[in-house]
């Protein structure tokens, strides 16, 4: 590849940063919640195992407490209990 392509590479990669600068910031920091979800779904283990309730640590579990915060815990305590 010549110099100009390099540039053109490079200036359109700037590009494209610049246009989706928001979305992958909204995405970087449900990713950040959500592994700090799992975290906790995985220190609640312990805990839950002696209320008598447990909740998987996994992605989706993950995903909904990324998302929600606390009301996201309330449901999946809720949806558990119901699918009881």
């Amino acid at each position: 590849m010549s110099g100009w392509a390099w540039w053109a590479a490079a200036g359109g990669a700037l590009v494209a940063l610049a246009l989706f600068r928001r979305p992958l910031a909204v995405l970087g920091r449900l990713a950040l919640r959500s592994g700090l979800g799992l975290v906790f779904l995985w220190l609640f283990q312990g805990v839950g195992a002696v209320l008598g309730v447990t909740l998987g640590v996994n992605l989706l579990n993950g995903l909904v407490l990324g998302a929600l915060g606390p009301p996201g815990f309330a449901l999946l305590l809720l949806t558990q209990w119901a699918g009881r």
